[in-house]
């Protein structure tokens, strides 16, 4: 029987069997695990360091939950259903991901080409620390054509990775992940690279966009926005083919930049209704974004849909939905806009997003802060600029929130 996505998400990796008929998996808080002989621990630790190569449908054992862990390994085989890879991989947070991802295939004096603006982590990691390691960082604005990359490439040496935000925060601009693939296919071809395609997905979610289908070689996630999507844990993750995989597997394993059993446990809690409250997620944000645009109040919506046609090219071609996160600027200075966060009484004054509850932010003094001034405003990041996040709360009363702080 071949199993649908749905179906997978619940029953994929977990045999209930091994864990005395519980239909619910355990959580296994072991930090090591007892290995049948002496041989077997060696093998396994042939395996883990990359000594060896497995045979064919040989399958590691457990070792050492800074390697491997059931609740983690449960956990990955059902992410990379989602992101129709071959293989993912979970660490404790998002940058967690990122970083680790980074330094797998950087080392001095490569380049990597970045999105512009991205999450204000991402943002310090390429201006900040990665030059500290005599790594190249290269911002390009969202929205870039392939042309316009091959353009930039060209004053540039030893590329090995494009790195793209779409939708990009807090600006919810798209960059065509098939324009993204030629472009590098083009570098790679020119210069003999062998770069690679890493997009961070997090701002839509597995649900309404699929990087991987559309030729990115990794797609990595903040799980703690939507895939996690109850607020209540820290993790992020990593997916693509074995062969990348495994590379940053690695450094993963070095790092210890693992999730605990616990934190894994609760993803995969939230991978059974990651789709559903996805849905009911967009459905809500379409009907706030219906009473943005027409409020007087409002000089502006950022929404996939209702950007230029470029811009909706891209949505129509390559997303199935826009997804729930909405960004917006008010007519008002800085203090008026605070004024108006400060009234909400069912939005949350929060930073993240992708939870079931619905968050509002300030991302000029929040998220993006670490941002100079005039860089914030060359890349549209205004101080009458807000971010929300729209939760799983009746709609109508989101709009009633609105609407009484904005008059």
């Amino acid at each position: 029987m071949v199993m649908k996505e749905d179906t997978l998400i619940l029953n994929k990796g977990y045999n209930h069997k091994l864990s005395e008929g519980s239909i619910v998996t355990p959580v296994f808080r072991s930090s090591t695990f007892c290995f049948n002989t002496a041989e077997e621990g060696e093998r396994s630790f042939q395996l883990a360091y990359k000594l060896d190569n497995p045979s064919i449908g040989e399958i590691p054992v457990l070792i050492y939950s800074r390697v491997n862990n059931p609740n983690m390994e449960i956990v990955e085989d059902r992410l990379s259903v989602f992101d129709n890879s071959e293989k993912s991989l979970l660490f404790s947070s998002g940058m967690g991901a990122i970083s680790n991802t980074c330094l797998s295939f950087l080392k001095p004096n490569d380049t990597v080409l970045y999105s512009n603006p991205v999450y204000g982590g991402s943002e310090f990691l390429f201006k900040v620390l990665l030059p500290q390691y005599k790594i190249n960082c290269v911002p390009f604005d969202s929205g870039t054509t392939s042309e316009e990359l091959v353009k930039i490439s060209e004053n540039y040496n030893n590329i090995k990775m494009v790195f793209v935000e779409t939708p990009c925060n807090p600006l919810v601009t798209l960059t065509s992940i098939k324009e993204m693939v030629e472009a590098k296919n083009i570098i790679n071809q020119k210069s003999d690279n062998d770069a690679i395609l890493l997009v961070d997905n997090t701002f839509c979610g597995p649900v309404y966009l699929k990087p991987i289908d559309l030729g990115a070689d990794l797609v990595v996630y903040s799980i703690t926005k939507f895939i996690g999507g109850h607020s209540d844990l820290i993790a992020g993750s990593i997916s693509g083919s074995e062969k990348l995989i495994d590379q940053v597997r690695v450094t993963r394993t070095i790092f210890g930049t693992i999730p605990d059993p616990d934190t894994c446990w609760l993803i995969q809690r939230s991978l059974v209704t990651l789709k559903l409250r996805m849905e009911k997620q967009c459905s809500n944000a379409k009907r706030v974004v219906d009473f943005l645009v027409n409020h007087n109040k409002v000089s502006k919506v950022f929404y996939p849909g209702l950007g230029s046609e470029k811009q909706n090219r891209i949505f129509y071609e390559e997303y199935k939905d826009s997804g729930s996160i909405i960004s917006f600027e008010i007519n008002g200075t800085k203090e008026e806009v605070f004024n108006i966060l400060n009234k909400f009484k069912v939005f949350k004054l929060a930073v993240s997003l992708g939870s079931i509850e619905s968050l509002i932010q300030h991302p000029s003094s929040m998220t993006h802060s670490d941002i100079p001034k005039d860089e914030q405003l060359k890349m549209g990041i205004t101080e009458n600029l807000v971010r929300c996040s729209i939760g799983l709360e009746d709609v109508d009363d989101l709009i009633e929130d609105l609407e009484k702080v904005l008059n």
